[in-house]
């Protein structure tokens, strides 16, 4: 039987969490390498059973808490990711926070954060919420950090509230638009410099600039995009 590279990794990894499964159905308490290989084959379980990225994601987060790992464990595996199959291809899916918050050692721990009483942090901007139809015949995925207002053209949502934002959704990760689907999304600032190049190029320089946010909806308009939740037909 030939295989190529991807499959011998899938099958590697399908072997190891089989031992850290039957380990575990032992009372013994995973390694890194152990967990590690069982939060990804659930995950890339999940996708072969046709599940969406999110909800694999949720899966592969909670299939062990930190009771099921070495002391250290949970400290040391803060993220878990993974190439998966899904229905509409392969998809990295980022697993942060594992087991859910179940670090052990504390702020002594490498990279341990010391939470102070706050003074000194601006306060969380608050999320943007849309609803975003899909107005084309095919599904269409945007993932976390894309410029939500240069999404597919055949969006259909209010692009000049979408401008300078992107997914509140984890790094990496991204929502799924079925067609003909209407799906409630929340948006939050892009931030660091605020200068967004690439995408679809409706805007390629900083995003705040005077009248950028004008000549970007100008170009979109121009250009084919839909700009409001209420200004399309469905396409055929």
């Amino acid at each position: 039987m030939r295989l190529t590279p991807t499959e011998r990794d899938r099958l590697l990894i399908f072997t190891a969490a089989e031992l850290a499964r039957a380990r575990r159905a032992r009372g013994v308490r995973l390694n890194v390498p152990e967990a590690t290989a069982l939060i990804a084959d659930t995950v890339c379980e999940a996708a072969r059973d046709g599940r969406r990225l999110a909800e694999a994601i949720e899966a592969g987060r909670s299939i062990l808490s930190a009771d099921d790992v070495l002391p250290g464990v949970a400290d040391v595996v803060t993220v878990v990711q993974v190439e998966a199959v899904f229905d509409d291809g392969t998809r990295l899916a980022v697993i942060n926070d594992p087991f859910r918050g179940g670090g052990s050692l504390g702020d002594d721990a490498p990279g341990g954060a010391l939470v102070g009483a706050g003074e000194g942090y601006d306060p969380v901007e608050e999320t943007v919420v849309l609803l975003v139809h899909n107005t084309s015949a095919v599904p269409i995925s945007v993932t976390s950090h894309f410029h939500f207002f240069e999404a597919n053209p055949r969006l259909a949502f209010d692009r000049s509230a979408a401008y300078g934002t992107h997914l509140a959704v984890p790094a990496g990760s991204s929502v799924r638009f079925d067609p003909g689907a209407t799906v409630e999304v929340g948006l939050v600032p892009i931030g660091g410099g605020r200068v967004a190049i690439g995408f679809a190029g409706l805007v390629d320089g900083p995003l705040d600039a005077p009248g950028a946010r004008e000549a970007a909806l100008a170009k979109a308009r121009a250009t084919g995009y839909l700009t409001s939740f209420d200004d399309a037909e469905p396409q055929s």
